[in-house]
């Protein structure tokens, strides 16, 4: 029968799986039951697997806390998402979107304003902070903010996502030098980079410290993301909380019900109007999901 062992997937590469064990790392590939059953493995499973002649094969895929699609991981603790304020610039709406898929499952996100050498980003600074997400300003270039992101990440799963060209693999060379991750340039033309990372590959920080470089994707590829159920929308996004109790209407959507206590904060300036124009577009996408379709 071979040997049997329970580790972690660090790489998925084209139906590869490097599983990292207590003395080894071996490369894996999955039975047919588990893409039969819908459960394909991803980066950050733990897995058991079986051993035969130096061959690994993914056997069952542990109770997982979290999945995503885009980026493809499972058992995350911490997203961080990548924006900067010079080419390519970051649209608050993407990070919203992101940061709300992460959110509805349970996972803490950062905002890392990267090229701050460049240009601060001070208007998505201003905005995130007052919506209560921690948000570190980092340059790859002269390694400021570094420190403080590697202390957020002790202890963690995290994700390191964003629009290609943000610095996402600069970041993590910074982070952990001998990786020596390729990194490209910025398509002038285009506002967007290379897509510099092929795979999703987990990387160790130290220990019980993990960081997944994904694959950029041009404005985060958000009709391949996640979907998030209308009722459940407004707990995603952690600046409505405070007010959401508040509500005339219990089961108030925020959109144009009298009473609203949300709406009363945007006219206060309590909550930031970007945030509040991502969760109407993104309530909007959610009011087309028919619960069948998800079954």
């Amino acid at each position: 029968m071979g040997e049997k062992a329970t580790g972690r997937i660090i790489r998925s590469i084209s139906g590869f799986y490097d599983v990292q064990l207590p003395d080894q790392v071996v490369t894996c590939r999955a039975r047919g039951i588990l893409r039969k059953e819908g459960s394909s493995p991803l980066t950050g499973d733990v897995v058991n697997i079986s051993l035969e002649k130096g061959k690994g094969m993914v056997e069952s895929i542990l109770p997982r806390r979290n999945s995503f699609v885009r980026p493809a991981v499972a058992n995350m603790d911490a997203l961080v998402v990548f924006a900067a304020n010079v080419n390519p610039i970051t649209e608050p709406f993407l990070i919203d979107r992101v940061a709300a898929i992460a959110g509805d499952q349970g996972v803490e996100v950062y905002l890392c304003v990267n090229k701050c050498d460049l240009d601060p980003g001070a208007e998505l600074v201003r905005i995130y902070s007052h919506a209560g997400f921690p948000v570190i300003s980092t340059s790859a270039e002269t390694g400021d903010g570094v420190e403080r992101l590697r202390q957020l990440l002790k202890g963690k799963l995290t994700a390191f996502t964003g629009n290609s060209g943000v610095g996402k693999s600069s970041i993590l060379n910074r982070l952990c030098p001998e990786l020596t991750l390729p990194t490209g340039e910025v398509s002038e033309k285009l506002g967007r980079g290379r897509h510099t990372t092929r795979h999703v590959e987990l990387f160790s920080l130290g220990q019980d410290t993990y960081v997944v470089d994904t694959p950029g994707f041009s404005s985060f590829d958000t009709d391949q993301m996640d979907v998030i159920l209308k009722e459940n929308l407004q707990y995603a996004f952690p600046d409505f909380g405070p007010f959401i109790g508040d509500c005339q209407f219990r089961d108030c959507s925020h959109r144009k019900e009298p009473g609203c206590a949300v709406r009363g904060a945007l006219e206060r300036g309590e909550i930031e109007k970007t945030r509040y124009d991502s969760y109407l577009r993104l309530y909007e996408k959610a009011n087309q999901i028919k619960l069948w379709e998800l079954k």
